[in-house]
């Protein structure tokens, strides 16, 4: 107990989106098929890029990275959406909801990492094309791989102690269906001016940061590109970025509308519907972006769906015989 008589927290209540019975079925129907499609989508990319050979190109490895971070990304805020829709037991743990926050926002930091490696790749494959494979040999690609992970991973680590150190009192009703940075400042009945700095200064640097690296890139790979002599040649060039683009493009307008202000009070149940798109159709777009616009990965899941139905096949005959 304080010494004002307020009662500590010790769990939230998240209150995710307010529906009706019949609203919420329906809600956690679509969203549970979207989940489960992106997660076997993305389970599906990252086999097929370890399993082909025509794939094991730096694109490739660094599309097979999305793919795997894509799984676990919305893992660590839809399954637990989907449970409070069926459920309506709202509840999570004072240490449940940092932990929540923790993954979210470090692996929504890899992704950015990460999407900031693969417009470097594009730019040494465009800028560059004759060590493109010098460059970014699997060493290379490698690191920038493990760096997304461990950059992501430590960017957060700061800011959560902060908001684990902080006081909450009285309510506890978190506006949100995920731990969210500015439900949980709400709450608290602590000095939180410092922490909401320094989480828009890591923003600032991280988000705008890297967006303004890959705008670098583009801006060189545009011009080389219409420098090409050919337009059968521009046109090659630009299929190869196009994909990388419009992901890029989807995850930062959200993210940078989302995070990158001053204030993190206003505007908290625009933010909420928001930020479905990078927790959970994000996730889903972009296996869906790089396979429709790559011939090799359509040729190589051709390849290896008519190797999972001879199997399938051969294993029917074993059983019969």
């Amino acid at each position: 107990m304080r010494e004002n008589n307020e009662t500590m927290v010790t769990e939230f209540l998240l209150l995710g989106f307010s529906l009706l019975k019949d609203t919420r079925l329906y809600l956690f129907i679509v969203i549970f098929i979207i989940y489960i499609v992106t997660i076997t989508c993305n389970i599906f990319i990252v086999i097929i890029v370890k399993t082909e050979r025509r794939l094991h190109k730096p694109m490739y490895f660094f599309i097979g990275g999305l793919s795997f971070l894509e799984i676990w990304f919305p893992s660590v805020t839809v399954p637990r959406l989907l449970w409070s829709l069926k459920t309506r037991k709202d509840s999570i743990s004072l240490v449940g909801c940092m932990l929540q926050f923790y993954f979210h926002f470090s692996l929504g930091a890899i992704e950015i990492f990460l999407l900031t490696a693969m417009a470097y790749d594009r730019y040494v494959a465009i800028c560059n094309p004759l060590r493109y494979f010098m460059i970014m040999s699997p060493k290379i690609c490698i690191l920038l791989i493990v760096g997304s992970w461990v950059c992501g991973f430590s960017a957060v680590v700061v800011p959560c102690l902060q908001i684990s150190s902080l006081s909450f009192c009285g309510g506890n009703q978190i506006d949100h269906y995920y731990c969210d940075l500015a439900s949980l400042l709400k709450l608290s009945c602590s000095k939180t001016s410092s922490i909401e700095t320094l989480f828009f200064c890591l923003s600032l640097f991280v988000i705008l940061g890297c967006f303004f690296l890959i705008i670098i890139s583009y801006l060189c790979i545009i011009r080389t590109t219409m420098r090409l002599p050919t337009a059968s040649g521009r046109k090659k060039a630009f299929s190869t970025f196009a994909s990388h683009l419009i992901v890029v493009l989807l995850f930062y307008s959200t993210n940078i509308f989302m995070f990158v202000r001053p204030s993190t009070g206003g505007l908290l149940h625009v933010n909420k519907i928001l930020s479905v798109i990078p927790s959970v159709v994000t996730p889903l777009l972009n296996p869906i972006i790089y396979t429709l616009r790559n011939h090799e990965v359509i040729e190589a899941i051709k390849k290896t769906t008519m190797k999972m139905n001879v199997f399938r096949i051969q294993v029917v005959r074993d059983r019969v015989l």
